[in-house]
């Protein structure tokens, strides 16, 4: 059985305001860091949301409003809507399914162990279970971040699993959330991606997004494989510009120039802009890195060579950041880091957030500890995910703790509480204030003056 353009009724595109019919019902499929964010955001836009997760724990800690991670705003607008009656959660699939007119497909697409490639194993899952429970027609919509060509085979799936006489039709709408931002990213978004909707489809997300798109958010609608690549190439062309910059810094570094400024002069070209030109320790976390060696292995399967050959240099350019960071800290204290104590001042892979999955600041830590190192670590929300991950090392419960008797103290997330810190007050506490700025925040002028020994990437060394 093919599947059919759905013939749930709704308001004209065209006409969003209108109040011919009844507001769909939505459900949301995987309630991690992209499932439970929209799930939230669309009870707040105004929908009844049900959350499906096979995680019992996780249902019981969202349905009282708490999130198993750190987002700012999440916690709150979570409690507002489950309070309100909008949004809850359940663990049967059959009941989601039946409770919706649309279902977002928001599970996760890790790296598969053997190879660069993304598993897809619960993407196809999830869209084969919910199929399968349907008792009316419904629309299913792909969120989750996946390799080009993988909506067309999700869909051969929906015909050979869509029961007798129901109607399913499956869309792809990409996230574009940024950790730290994700409340505001999904509530006022930067644009919104429709890609594979039939007319009945489109009218219906347009619906959802209403209110979006009445402040003024532009829609792209597009064909299946243009809505699956707009995600993983705005990733990628984050990633090659963070690379570059950081390529750039070895050259700064050469010829005695200071990339910070550098970048503020390129930043004033509107064709180029300041954001992601800082030059440091790299990407890292749970998107780009494994969004972008997917895309360069499924470039390559496409025999795209050329991108998958750039790719694999972003890749190469920004894992050299953490070594480069390890080297400057080897330098720092004569060559030898071993026995000596190192201060370490961030843990996730970037502030706001408690992630540490590819955590370029933890991969740091961890290599200086392999060579003998004490190192002691501090993060405002992350240290409890990072001891998880790394309990081996050590653990301060503020700035100061971690940096007191240090040899070295490595910058390696940028928070706002350590740019704006004290430096004379921190080099009280030091073994002996030496600083490496891997993130390219810390004012070397202020730090220098309050007697620090500064390096930084891509900066003079004095």
């Amino acid at each position: 059985m093919t599947a059919q353009p759905l013939t749930v009724r709704t308001r004209p595109a065209e006409d969003p305001g209108a109040d011919d019919a009844a507001p769909p019902r939505v459900s949301v499929i995987g309630t991690g860091y992209l499932g439970a964010t929209h799930a939230a955001a669309m009870a707040a836009l105004g929908f009844a949301v049900v959350g499906f997760d096979t995680d019992e724990a996780k249902l019981r800690a969202l349905s009282l409003g708490k999130v198993p991670f750190y987002e700012p705003g999440l916690d709150e607008l979570l409690t507002e809507q489950v309070e309100a009656g909008r949004l809850r959660f359940t663990s049967d699939v059959a009941e989601a399914a039946a409770s919706a007119d649309i279902h977002f497909i928001c599970v996760g697409t890790p790296q598969m162990k053997t190879s660069h490639a993304a598993d897809l194993r619960y993407v196809e899952a999830a869209v084969v279970s919910v199929v399968r429970h349907l008792r009316s027609d419904a629309l299913v919509v792909g969120k989750s971040t996946v390799p080009v060509g993988t909506a067309e085979r999700l869909r051969a799936l929906v015909a050979e699993n869509v029961p007798p006489g129901i109607s399913a039709e499956l869309v792809w709408n990409p996230e574009f959330l940024r950790e730290g931002k994700a409340v505001t990213d999904t509530l006022h978004p930067d644009r919104i991606v429709l890609g594979g909707t039939s007319p009945r489809a489109e009218a219906l997300l347009r619906t959802l997004y209403a209110r979006p798109i009445a402040e003024g958010t532009p829609v792209v609608t597009c064909d299946l494989p243009t809505a699956e690549l707009v995600k993983v190439s705005a990733n990628a062309f984050l990633a090659t510009k963070i690379s570059f910059i950081n390529a750039i810094a070895g050259v700064c570094e050469a010829a005695g120039a200071d990339v910070t400024v550098l970048a503020d002069a390129l930043g004033h070209d509107p064709r180029i802009g300041r954001q992601f030109l800082d030059a440091g320790l790299g990407f890292g976390g749970g998107c780009l890195p494994k969004d972008i060696r997917a895309l360069m292995h499924r470039a390559g399967e496409l025999g795209a060579h050329r991108a998958a050959q750039l790719l694999q240099q972003v890749d190469e350019i920004n894992m050299g950041q953490r070594e480069r960071v390890v080297d400057l800290a080897l330098e720092a204290c004569g060559g030898s880091v071993l026995n000596r104590r190192v201060g370490v001042l961030g843990a996730a892979f970037k502030p706001d957030t408690d992630d540490v999955r590819d955590s370029p600041a933890l991969n740091v830590a961890a290599a200086l500890h392999l060579r003998g190192a004490q190192v002691t670590v501090f993060d405002p929300k992350a240290s409890d995910t990072a001891r998880s991950t790394f309990p081996t090392l050590g653990y301060a419960t503020s700035p100061e703790e971690a940096v007191e008797g240090a040899d070295v103290v490595l910058v390696l997330t940028e928070w706002a509480a350590f740019v704006e810190s004290d430096p004379a007050r921190l080099a009280a506490l030091t073994h002996r204030a030496r600083v490496i700025d891997a993130r390219g925040k810390l004012d070397a002028g202020r730090w220098r003056a309050a007697g620090w020994e500064f390096r930084g990437l891509g900066r003079p060394a004095a």
